[in-house]
């Protein structure tokens, strides 16, 4: 079965900015864009008021996907777009939906004056509960936003892409989430910039006020355990230019602080399981900041 980019759509900005962000990944992997669009029952009374009968919300839930379809058909001829119609709870639905999709986009509002994501509920309960790679896209994101400027210096889709950032734990990697991100990178035919963020232990502290170079030599060897984790990586994917930045500090604020030169950040999710299968919604700091503040599109990959 050929898996395609999923992209969940309400007819808000936020997710009209994902369906777009969804369809330039579509034709970046060569695959099929599905547009999903949830309705959710609403409760017998209210669905007998004059504004909210069946036929109104029929009639707009039949609309919204089908014009967003077809300008999206218009403004990236070649890609195939479908449309599906599911009812339910939106989380459940749209974890269920990127069950057999190769990625699913959704959209999520800027925090107007800061930058970055405002991460609703639905989001937060799809990005803890979903298995395949999910993409948060910020209202308002454009394809020129992705790439450098041009030779007089104003932001072009036709320019090269800005780096893909990837935020690696050397302490615990994972194949599927530094898999993924080479893959992003290759395509876009951009460097990888990996960022690992560590702190010191409480009790290297007092060593540090005694001997300043005892913080070169930490550095040093954090530095060290990035590059040995990323050799094979490098050699798998000769054609990728990588570049290594290992930095004391919060994890989550340096990442932060890349997103805003890159056109893509990638972070793990860790899945829990036990005896009975996968539980509990659990996101991780790091993870949950990135998305939040991260200033371009965030992708958080699950792993064991």
């Amino acid at each position: 079965m050929v898996r395609t980019v999923v992209a969940g759509l309400d007819g808000s900005p936020e997710s009209r900015a994902a369906a777009e962000w969804a369809a330039r990944e579509a034709k970046l992997r060569g695959l099929p864009l599905k547009l999903v669009h949830v309705w959710e029952p609403v409760p017998a009374p209210m669905a007998q008021a004059p504004l909210l009968g069946a036929e109104t919300q029929q009639h707009w839930s039949e609309r919204i996907p089908r014009e967003a379809a077809e300008g999206l058909r218009l403004r990236h001829p070649g890609i195939e777009v479908t449309q599906e119609q599911l009812s339910g709870r939106p989380a459940d639905v749209l974890v269920e939906a990127a069950k057999d999709a190769e990625l699913l986009a959704l959209g999520s509002r800027g925090l107007s004056g800061l930058g970055g994501f405002m991460v609703g509920s639905v989001g937060l309960a799809v990005v803890a509960h979903a298995e395949r790679p999910l993409v948060l896209v910020r209202a308002g994101d454009q394809a020129s936003d992705e790439h450098e400027s041009d030779p007089v210096g104003i932001p072009s889709a036709e320019a090269p892409f800005r780096p893909v950032v990837l935020g690696l734990d050397t302490d615990s990697p994972d194949d599927a989430v530094i898999a993924f991100a080479f893959e992003e990178a290759a395509r876009r035919a951009t460097a990888l910039r990996v960022v690992r963020g560590w702190n010191l232990p409480p009790y290297y502290v007092y060593g540090l006020s005694v001997d300043l170079t005892l913080h070169d030599g930490i550095a040093r060897q954090k530095a060290a355990e990035l590059t040995e984790a990323l050799r094979p990586w490098r050699q798998k994917y000769p054609n990728v230019e990588v570049v290594e930045e290992s930095r004391s500090g919060s994890p989550a604020n340096h990442l932060v602080d890349t997103s805003r030169e890159s056109s893509l950040v990638v972070v793990g999710r860790r899945i829990r399981r036990s005896s009975f299968g996968a539980f509990g919604a659990h996101i991780g700091p790091v993870t949950h900041a990135v998305l939040h503040h991260a200033t371009a599109p965030v992708a958080v990959v699950a792993h064991n």
